[in-house]
């Protein structure tokens, strides 16, 4: 990857930070895409896998992947309700 790439994909990183509860995070659905995965359940199973790696460090599960509801717009203009995470970053 070229040095602008990685700029550019941290800068993006970055705009999408948000705030929740006094703590600096970002949305695992907003970070799904971002990240170059083109299906939400593949992006799910990275999150679980770092779930497990954040136990086995003796660290909180909800500290770091806080579950939060999203609403989104399905077909015809309905809206409904999906799982997201608010991942936060993690420092060893």
């Amino acid at each position: 990857m070229k040095t602008e790439e990685i700029k550019d994909l941290f800068d993006r990183f970055e705009f999408i930070a948000c705030d929740y509860e006094g703590v600096e995070c970002w949305s695992a659905r907003e970070l799904c895409g971002l990240l170059g995965y083109a299906k939400w359940e593949r992006f799910e199973g990275v999150i679980e896998r770092a779930k497990e790696a954040c136990t086995s460090v003796g660290e909180r599960i909800e500290d770091h992947f806080p579950s939060a509801g999203k609403m989104i717009i399905a077909a015809k203009g309905a809206q409904r309700e999906v799982v997201d995470y608010m991942l936060t970053r993690y420092f060893t």
